[in-house]
């Protein structure tokens, strides 16, 4: 409850004391026309209006608020209605922009993610690409600013956060001998161990590997760690910045001993962020995220692999057209983005197959089927695989999501979910022209989700702006009355699952979580329940929460009505208007509330599970000596037996339902404090509400031309749209094929 009433207060009613603050400034007009530099001009023009509607609205609202600030300033004893109103006018000049779109592309080492952004932002090798080192090792973030160089910052793991991951890999590396002198089964080097050996080899140097906890924690680091655990690099050129960079963000071959200091400090590394300077290809607001396929043995990079998945509202599943059809590790990817359209804030999903141009041509030509028109060259046979590949895939995609998405999901809308590019092939052109690529097409797939965005955003903005000075205006009006609103390998990795408590991470296997598996039955038969839930649409059986929120929202515009009635409304439109407003915002800003909370709520059963199963990890992990791997097993069999015949899967049921209680309790509280307000405010008696309040009058009247003003906004982006596709259409075709 108190943390309801902390998010009330830091979304809606921002502190008393800082009634007074100086709203922050406004961006320059040079910086704002830099984020159009990647629109073509029908879209620029659109988003220039927007951007202009969005800059005068925030202009009224401030002259709005220094003229209340100037009425109210020496007055000790200010009501708290006024109060209540003057937050509400900061809280709106102060709202971002836009928040950032973030785009995850989510795929396996190798699969293509860095190569895919470097012609995305074309540039051919700034980012790291596979060679005989593996390719990018952590999180990586490309955005673009409005900065004059490129900068990139490298974000370290903190020291208690490397003391963790130290312990953790000693642990795990540690031999010990079993009963009677005999040592442990041999060494197998498995993936987990030759991780852990190489990661102790590259920070420490050779040998580290055979020191125990206490003598690394001595020793001294082959590189200089920085105090603020953040690296900060410059250049004026992409290509420098990209030299400066690789060290850092490449991981090099594990029989490799050479290198800087920079290599040296690689294993303490969690996330990087890159900013590009004005680009023309990456519009200002949308984040390109390379996110390793499986996450981090480190708890703490894990948690930030989970959180960065989470937070994209568009995942792009990376996976090479060789294993696109029945591999694990593509299955697990998706599978994986799917669950974030679950829990996070995910609405769009798409398949990126890369590598498109590879192309076998006369086995190809021999698994044809006959009938088909001949092919005539290498360009038409890649093509026609590729158009294959995107129905074929687009119709598997689809069934997958309607099986696990409510039926008005609005990934099920999309007509494309599957894109076929080649990176390759985009600075070759050798087989298939550049639009053939279909690089082009995922840049017009950036714009498009960053304009409807924009539009969404000022479109709510403005309204909410136009409710706000409805109200402002009728404050001080005398006239009106007063208001307010198997073993081989097998052991080693299975003693770094319990290590972490049931979940194994690397980046060459797949990711393992046995709380999950165990769940899995769970969640397949709640997925759909919980999809109807957080649903958005018109509900069907009456268990979608967000609709419940739109009919409350609508059943209480009639109660306003009746007390409008009681209270002599009748010629008072604008206090209902203001009041339909600040309730749209008010409920909106309570979705946002209902979508941090689904995560939490959504993971409750592993989380409930897992640390059911803690004792039963701890004791396996501590298993050493002859058959260890079976010892292990054993243990773990045994616990989950013990725990079920206990009841963990009924404490998981309850648990779960005590997060849906507390979001219940949390949503009743948030609403009912400030309807409840805004309602007291809207009946106050009409002998006014403060002595004397500022003449907006004016500000009223350039706020109510802005809010007429969306709609002749959004036609004229219509209007330019068809007559770009007419154009287009009229055009001659401008693709050919390549030379051969």
């Amino acid at each position: 409850m108190a943390e309801t009433e902390d998010f009330l207060v830091r979304e809606l009613h921002p502190e008393d004391d800082d009634i007074f603050k100086e709203p922050m400034r406004k961006r320059r007009r040079s910086d704002r026309d830099q984020r159009f530099r990647a629109f073509p001009s029908v879209e620029q023009s659109a988003l220039k209006e927007y951007e202009k509607l969005e800059s005068r609205t925030r202009r009224v609202l401030s002259n709005t608020y220094q003229k209340l600030i100037q009425s109210v300033f020496l007055d000790d004893n200010i009501p708290n209605s006024i109060k209540y109103l003057i937050n509400r006018l900061l809280a709106l000049i102060e709202k971002p922009s836009l928040d950032p779109i973030y785009i995850g592309l989510f795929g396996s080492t190798g699969a293509g993610k860095s190569s895919l952004i470097n012609a995305i932002i074309r540039q051919a090798m700034f980012l790291p690409v596979s060679g005989e080192s593996i390719c990018t090792s952590c999180i990586v973030q490309v955005s673009s600013g409005c900065c004059e160089q490129y900068e990139a910052k490298i974000h370290l793991l903190s020291d208690q956060e490397w003391k963790e991951e130290l312990k953790n890999l000693t642990t795990l590396l540690h031999r010990t001998e079993g009963p009677g002198g005999e040592e442990e089964d041999a060494w197998d080097r498995g993936d987990a161990a030759e991780e852990a050996v190489w990661k102790l080899q590259m920070f420490y140097g050779n040998g580290a590997e055979g020191k125990s906890y206490e003598e690394l924690l001595r020793a001294k680091p082959r590189g200089k760690i920085p105090t603020s655990r953040v690296i900060s690099l410059k250049a004026e050129e992409a290509g420098e910045l990209s030299v400066k960079l690789d060290p850092y963000i490449r991981t090099q071959r594990r029989d490799w001993d050479g290198g800087s200091a920079e290599t040296h400090i690689w294993p303490l590394i969690k996330l990087v962020e890159v900013t590009l300077p004005k680009s023309e290809l990456i519009p200002e607001g949308v984040v390109l995220v390379d996110i390793p396929g499986t996450g981090d043995f480190n708890s703490k990079r894990d948690e930030m692999w989970k959180k960065t998945i989470d937070k994209c509202s568009v995942i792009w599943v990376i996976s090479d057209i060789e294993r696109i059809s029945g591999g694990r590790a593509h299955e697990d990817l998706l599978n994986e983005s799917m669950k974030a359209c679950q829990r996070g804030f995910c609405r769009d999903l798409a398949l990126v197959v890369t590598k498109s141009d590879k192309l076998h041509l006369p086995e190809y030509l021999r698994e044809r089927k006959v009938g088909n028109e001949a092919i005539q060259s290498q360009r038409e046979a890649v093509l026609e695989r590729n158009e294959m590949i995107k129905l074929q895939r687009n119709k598997i995609l689809k069934d997958k999501l309607k099986r696990k998405l409510p039926a008005d999901s609005r990934v099920l809308e999309a007509s494309e979910l599957v894109y076929t590019v080649s990176a390759q092939e985009y600075w070759q052109q050798a087989v298939l022209t550049e639009e053939e690529t279909e690089i082009p097409k995922l840049r017009e797939y950036i714009r498009r989700r960053l304009l409807d965005k924009k539009k969404r955003t000022v479109t709510k903005y403005v309204t909410e702006a136009f409710g706000l000075l409805l109200l402002t205006d009728s404050f001080s009006c005398t006239d009106h009355m007063q208001r307010s609103r198997g073993n081989q390998g097998f052991h080693q990795t299975l003693k770094a699952v319990c290590l972490k408590n049931g979940i194994y991470a690397s980046r060459t296997l797949a990711r393992i979580d046995l709380n999950e598996a165990i769940t899995q039955p769970i969640y397949e038969q709640i997925d759909p329940i919980f999809g109807r839930i957080f649903r958005s649409g018109k509900p069907t059986d009456g268990s979608a929460l967000i609709p419940h929120i739109d009919a409350f929202k609508l059943s209480l515009q009639e109660k306003m009505t009746e007390i409008g009635i009681r209270n002599g409304w009748k010629y008072d439109s604008y206090k209902k208007t203001f009041l339909i407003q600040e309730i749209s915002a008010i409920l909106g800003g309570l979705e946002e509330h209902i979508l941090r909370k689904k995560r939490k709520i959504y993971e409750s059963l592993t989380t409930s599970v897992q640390n059911d199963l803690k004792p039963c990890y701890e004791e396996a992990a501590q298993i050493t000596g002859k058959k260890a791997c079976e010892r292990m097993k054993d243990v773990l069999r045994r616990g989950v037996d013990r725990q079920v015949a206990e009841g963990m899967f009924e404490r998981a049921q309850e648990r779960m339902q005590h997060q849906f209680q507390q979001l219940k309790n949390g949503i009743t509280e948030k609403v009912k404090g400030s309807i409840a307000t805004m309602l007291t405010l809207a009946s106050s008696p009409g002998d006014g509400l403060y002595k004397e309040l500022a003449d907006v009058k004016s500000e009223y009247k350039e706020m109510e031309k802005l809010h007429r003003s969306l709609r002749e906004v959004a036609e004229n982006a219509v209007l330019r749209r068809g007559m770009q596709n007419f154009l287009l259409r009229m055009s001659p075709s401008k693709a050919g094929p390549p030379k051969t």
